[in-house]
């Protein structure tokens, strides 16, 4: 590891590179940086001797990354972002007042942040961050207090506090069925658009129509349709718009339907073996602010039908 560091170019050249990387400039990276065109000349040129290889292809008034160029702006600009945020989150904590919370992309739209209201209402002086990520991002090392993380009873997190299940159920936009074939039976979902929600190098049953159709002993229905989503906010905006039918999962699609902009039209539905756990990072349990966010999301955790675990608490 230490070899590695010390094979590492500066940051203050990684710096140059990447500005000229992302505005394929010189002039316009020294300018951002308060630097004048040469240093900035001189920063990639010094990156270059260092690894061995081309970074630009210098013409005539254009300047383009060459592969390796490519991938080094990649590595550098997702590296520059992270000390960025993360030197953002430090100052933001030692004033007391402010807190990160990551959660799957669905959760965070569909769920979180229509109810965040409610909690600056409580606490208008903590400033929240969500990091909406479907990857489950460790908390001590990204430098975030909480997570809500979907997944099966066994992967969760020890520690971690139940908020509550969920059940899939096919839901649609009430204008949908003012202008298309009747949905009563799930037979009838042969004359309708099937809205999938695939998350890519994942697999997902618990929201797969080929699963839904099987467990209703429809294994070989075909629809009128298929559209397909790699986010789950996505698909659901997709069903709200009218475009077709989605797989709804409750909690995140119960406040939309109560509001009238979904429907449940069929009666099956099974119920999900994943779950929303809260997960509060080693190093913020004890902060006043955390104590506060979570103890908020339990409380909203509980209005949720059927949530008797909560309840008894």
């Amino acid at each position: 590891m230490r070899e590695q560091r010390r094979n590492l170019p500066s940051l203050d050249l990684l710096r140059g590179f990447e500005a000229a990387a992302r505005n394929l400039s010189f002039t316009k990276a020294a300018a951002e940086l308060f630097v004048t065109q040469s240093a900035v000349s001189r920063q990639v040129k010094a990156i270059e001797h260092h690894l061995g290889v081309a970074l630009f292809v210098r013409r005539h008034r254009a300047l383009l990354l060459t592969e390796a160029g490519h991938e080094l702006y990649r590595a550098s600009a997702q590296a520059l972002r992270q000390l960025a945020d993360a030197a953002a989150r430090i100052r933001e904590r030692d004033s007391g007042r402010s807190l990160t919370v990551t959660a799957t992309i669905g959760f965070a739209s569909l769920w979180l942040i229509p109810r965040l209201a409610d909690f600056r209402s409580e606490r208008p002086d903590i400033d929240i961050r969500i990091a909406a990520n479907n990857t489950m991002l460790d908390l001590e090392r990204e430098g975030m207090e909480l997570a809500v993380r979907y997944c099966m009873p066994k992967a969760a997190p020890r520690g971690a506090t139940k908020l509550f299940g969920e059940a899939v159920v096919p839901v649609c936009s009430p204008k949908l069925l003012t202008r298309a074939a009747p949905l009563v039976r799930p037979e009838d979902l042969r004359h309708h658009v099937l809205l999938h929600y695939e998350l890519p190098g994942a697999v997902t049953p618990w929201l797969s129509w080929t699963v839904w159709l099987e467990t209703m002993q429809l294994p070989k229905l075909k629809p009128a349709g298929s559209l397909r989503f790699i986010q789950y906010d996505q698909t659901i905006q997709a069903a709200i718009d009218g475009q077709g039918i989605a797989l709804g999962t409750t909690p995140l699609v119960r406040d939309l339907i109560s509001q009238g902009r979904l429907i449940a039209p069929l009666a099956g539905k099974f119920e999900s073996s994943r779950a929303y756990y809260l997960v509060i990072s080693a190093a913020a349990p004890e902060r006043p602010e955390v104590k506060d966010f979570a103890g908020w999301l339990l409380r909203q955790a509980k209005r949720e039908p059927g949530n008797r675990a909560l309840r008894a608490r």
